[in-house]
């Protein structure tokens, strides 16, 4: 993991809220708010946070499903952001995405060998033969038999139909992967082994993953490093061990304690958040997470953005807290004079 794969600056998605007969803009949705962070050829990004905090808008801006309002994305040095027709097809074939829902991202009335056939189709690779080898390859390649390829999507499980969207995110061998929450619909059994169908794959076609999720449990199982997301923004960024071991902003202090544990007599510390994320129409000033924090300080934390700093002078480990990371010294400092 020498250089970055792909490079995220400053990167804002606003949604206009519309109302009236005239639909006029009454308010803006301020779904990515500002996210920097680059991913290293090779690697797995674990990218976790509670439902409707933007990371499913920040994966779809980053495979171009998505226009940004404002930032830059960068991949393998080229600037991608504003890429659009025949400049932003080759940048398709490198960058792939798994949807959530395994059944609505395929057409019932399509055969699941067509429907994985279709990136070969459309980027003109191989003729029909070549392409329909390329397809029981990549069917066997996630546990499916090539017969699969003539059948439709209601004949198969939940986790089946999630290898054949992996499949189709896999037949054109693309460099760089998004799985937006690929288990969260899955039984936990087959959760298991979707995740370690997806980590042998990972290091067999050696794939650069953004991996979604909600559950720190499961991104623990998959990730490198750890991006901890709320409203819109990065709250802590480190490696998976690091952030496992010392937590360091308190949000990320209430996801851990919310994984189950298999041993009811192990006592634990358990975070209870009070009330209910913030409309992102109407978020809240100074640190997102204020309303809901349990150590938050009036006058600093309502009032000042935290900046995504160092913890104890360490590059690898960054965190957006004015408490935690000492940005707090600062700010006084910087009123005292």
């Amino acid at each position: 993991m020498s250089e970055p794969l792909v490079e995220i600056k400053d990167l804002v998605k606003q949604f206009p809220v519309k109302s009236g007969v005239l639909q006029r803009e009454t308010a803006t949705v301020d779904a990515v708010d500002g996210v920097s962070f680059n991913i290293m050829k090779g690697e797995s990004i674990g990218l976790v946070g509670e439902s409707g905090c933007g990371k499913t808008t920040l994966g779809r801006m980053l495979v171009r499903l998505l226009e940004p309002t404002s930032g830059s994305i960068t991949f393998e040095g080229e600037d991608v952001t504003h890429l659009s027709g025949k400049a932003l097809k080759p940048f398709r074939k490198k960058v792939q995405i798994i949807f959530q829902d395994p059944f609505s991202s395929l057409d019932p009335r399509t055969q699941v060998g067509d429907s994985i056939a279709e990136g070969l189709r459309l980027h003109k690779v191989g003729n029909r033969k070549q392409r329909r080898e390329q397809v029981n390859r990549m069917l066997d390649l996630v546990g499916l038999e090539p017969s699969a390829a003539g059948r439709y999507p209601h004949e198969f499980s939940g986790g089946q139909r999630q290898r054949i969207g992996l499949a189709r995110a896999l037949v054109l061998e693309p460099e760089f992967l998004v799985a937006d929450e690929p288990v969260s619909a899955l039984d936990v059994s087959v959760q298991a082994q979707v995740l370690n169908l997806l980590k042998e794959l990972q290091q067999e076609l050696n794939l650069t993953l953004l991996f979604i999720a909600h559950n720190l449990g499961v991104v623990e199982h998959i990730s490198d490093r750890v991006a901890v997301m709320y409203l819109g923004r990065i709250v802590e960024f480190t490696d998976r061990d690091r952030l496992f071991a010392n937590p360091v902003h308190p949000y990320t202090e209430a996801l851990m304690s919310a994984i189950p544990i298999p041993d009811p007599d192990r006592p634990r510390n358990r975070v209870i958040l009070q009330g209910d994320v913030p409309s992102p129409i109407n978020s809240p000033p100074g640190c997102h997470f204020h309303p809901r924090c349990t150590i938050a300080q009036a006058g600093i934390c309502d009032v000042e953005i935290p900046a995504l700093l160092p913890v104890n002078g360490s590059e690898e480990h960054l965190a957006a807290c004015h408490l935690r990371t000492g940005a707090h010294q600062e700010l006084d400092a910087g009123k005292k004079e």
